[in-house]
């Protein structure tokens, strides 16, 4: 009941609606090329004929060749073919590297990326994975913070509540990844709407609340650190991919590929945590030997 009331006072801080704000905002994009042949590449690209007619319509409602009537004089994005002399700031297409341009939109525009997901479903599956990886970050970094005594590395927590359980902060994290996985999808986005899967996420975190408990107790002092990180890391990874897979096809990951899904997290998790925990040694090291040499200065 504890959990269930920190649970409760930590979604009052995560609001749904600016995340939707986010995904709704529009984006208008500007292409230039040499012939109609490029500005069909480009179109193809991001108005992918995988898609429905209809939506393929939405998304032509903001894409515009740099000669179209009523094309925007400050659009949001400009892309222009390789071989254009093209302004600074804008992205340049490669036919043969099209995944090149998507990545380094979503560097240099990363304010963008829930929109930019939403309207043009090739930033889609980049924009969810980056903010799967950023959030099972965030719990695995949290899982070290509350089991190690002065380990307080510089993480901007995603909400503030006052004396969070590890197991509470996971789990409304994991929520917050939710909205952000469905906003990306073109999903609806709140409580109510994503209810059966945030009781999903609720049910979960009692599970990993008892294998952390396993972890922490029934190993000597901080020798369940990295696998306690690592579980946070592995179990959040696994149901963000599932929610992935909910939101593009209507049903989550079978028990086979979870079981597998959640192999590869958990290595990827210790490497995450070991590296985590390595630098904060390395500043540690740091810290005390400029202070070591400030007590000898004259």
């Amino acid at each position: 009941m504890d959990i269930l009331a920190q649970v409760r006072a930590a979604i009052s801080r995560v609001n749904p609606a600016e995340v939707r704000e986010a995904a709704e905002r529009p984006v208008t994009v500007r292409l230039t090329a040499l012939n109609s042949a490029g500005y069909a590449s480009m179109e193809d690209l991001l108005a992918t004929r995988a898609v429905s007619r209809r939506k393929r319509y939405e998304i032509a409602q903001w894409l515009f060749r740099d000669n179209d009537a009523g094309v925007p004089d400050q659009p949001d994005i400009e892309i222009a073919e390789y071989g254009i002399d093209a302004p600074a700031g804008t992205f340049v297409f490669h036919p043969a590297q099209p995944g090149e341009l998507i990545r380094e939109i979503l560097e240099r525009r990363e304010e963008m990326g829930l929109a930019l997901a939403r309207t043009f479903p090739v930033f889609r599956r980049p924009v969810i994975d980056r903010a799967i990886q950023a959030i099972a970050r965030e719990n695995a970094v949290f899982s070290l913070i509350t089991s190690l005594p002065h380990f307080a590395p510089n993480l901007p927590l995603p909400f503030q509540v006052p004396d969070l359980s590890d197991t509470a902060f996971l789990t409304v994290n994991q929520i917050r990844m939710s909205f952000l996985l469905a906003a990306a999808s073109d999903r609806p986005v709140g409580y109510k709407e994503q209810r059966t899967e945030i009781a999903g996420l609720i049910a979960s975190a009692f599970a990993w609340r008892g294998l952390a408990r396993w972890l922490g107790g029934g190993l000597p002092w901080g020798g369940g650190v990295i696998p306690k990180a690592a579980l946070a890391y592995a179990g959040t990874c696994v149901a963000g991919l599932s929610l992935e897979r909910l939101y593009r096809t209507g049903y989550g990951l079978t028990r086979e590929e979870r079981r597998l899904a959640y192999g590869d997290a958990l290595a990827r998790g210790r490497e995450v945590a070991a590296a985590v925990i390595h630098a904060w040694r390395d500043r540690q090291g740091e810290r005390r030997y400029n202070q070591a040499r400030a007590s000898h200065l004259p």
